[in-house]
């Protein structure tokens, strides 16, 4: 999982920031017509996360992220030949359904499915290898348009996703399932120890996963630019913006080794509190490179460790039974405000300001805060 990981994220999710332009270009359309493809993605994969979340406990990760993989290449493979609007929309479609089976909330689910409680820890270490997945990614999708186009780029990542993140998925993942295999865990205690998974506690996590969701897609779209305008040259934003890689894994890999003991809620809270006062540095000490760079370290950190917990968070609280069909509801409203974020963004930096762009995102954070704060542990 860990290397289909960084192809899926890799060839799928992050390759639009550098092709999309250039697809733009050849095709005569805007940037911004372009760009809505990625969106209509995002949109359908929240759409369909909660039918590959049920058949991820129904059929196991083997089998759904095999066809997502299959999916995914062949999207990647029509992209290429999408010279028409209307097709090059429908094919987007296609790769959101792709996206749904084949990321962090169908691997978290597939996780759950095998390890039940004890997931949390391979999650920590399937996002300590998904976060190189940009790392490797620009610089490769950079290398291949060079050599062989952006079209030519598709075709080779088409070629990977069937030909190794397929097999990977279909004869690397284990076919056992925690509840048949380990019938002992249902009788250990944990049953009693865990929310419903609906209801009010429901409502809070999902509200608060949904709500930081803006919050990185909102920024990755935008805040490398709300720095350039504020004045740093754009060589010195370049360098601020390649922290956020490195402190995203640097703080799971601290999670991964001490974190253990913590409830994720801790984790969760301790993260986002963090992001909070890296907008408030900004917004009483303004945008200069120090406190550019800064922000970037703790953005990338606080981010790296709300991943950890969106798997955690609901396998603490709501148990392991179902839990691909749970991770399946909550990716729903995570990937439309996933969405929406890049294009709210826009509107507010257009129609008022960077700071008010800012301002929105910590808002966000802070929304997802409170209803963290809210939820109480099983007892």
């Amino acid at each position: 999982l860990g290397i289909t990981q960084i192809l899926s994220w890799g060839t799928i999710f992050y390759t639009p920031v550098l092709i999309v332009p250039l697809i733009a270009a050849d095709r005569g359309w805007s940037i911004s017509f372009a760009m809505g493809g990625f969106s209509v993605g995002l949109l359908i994969a929240g759409l369909v996360a909660p039918y590959v979340g049920h058949s991820i406990d129904r059929f196991g990760g083997h089998v759904v992220m095999t066809i997502g993989s299959l999916v995914a290449a062949l999207g990647l493979f029509l992209i290429a030949r999408a010279s028409n609007p209307v097709a090059y929309y429908a094919v987007w479609m296609v790769l959101g359904v792709a996206m749904a089976a084949n990321l962090y909330d169908s691997a978290f689910a597939t996780l759950g499915r095998i390890f039940g409680v004890g997931a949390r820890r391979p999650i920590t270490a399937l996002t300590l290898a998904g976060g190189f997945a940009s790392t490797v990614s620009w610089p490769v999708t950079h290398l291949l348009i060079e050599r062989v186009g952006w079209s030519g780029t598709y075709l080779v990542y088409a070629a990977l996703m069937a030909c190794i993140a397929a097999p990977l998925h279909a004869f690397g993942l284990p076919r056992s399932r925690f509840e048949i295999d380990s019938p002992a865990e249902k009788d250990s205690g944990e049953r009693a120890k865990i929310l419903p998974p609906h209801g009010l506690p429901f409502i809070l996590v999902a509200a608060a996963f949904a709500s930081y969701a803006f919050v990185p897609s909102g920024l990755s779209a935008h805040l490398l630019a709300i720095f350039a305008r504020s004045g740093i040259d754009a060589g010195t934003v370049v360098w601020i913006g390649a922290l956020f890689g490195p402190a995203q894994v640097g703080a799971r890999l601290i999670e991964f080794t001490f974190g253990r003991d913590l409830h994720p809620l801790w984790v969760v809270r301790f993260a986002l509190s963090t992001l909070l006062c890296a907008f408030v540095m900004l917004a009483f000490l303004g945008v200069s490179t120090t406190t550019a760079a800064a922000f970037a370290l703790m953005f990338g950190g606080a981010n790296g460790l709300v991943t950890i917990t969106r798997g955690a968070v609901p396998l603490a609280l709501f148990g392991a039974s179902g839990y691909g069909r749970l991770m399946g509801r909550l990716a729903a409203p995570f990937l439309l405000m996933q969405s929406a974020a890049p294009l709210v963004m826009a509107f507010v930096v257009e129609r008022a300001s960077d700071p008010a762009a800012l301002a929105l995102a910590a808002g966000f954070a802070s929304i997802a805060l409170v209803c963290f704060i809210a939820i109480r542990r099983p007892g």
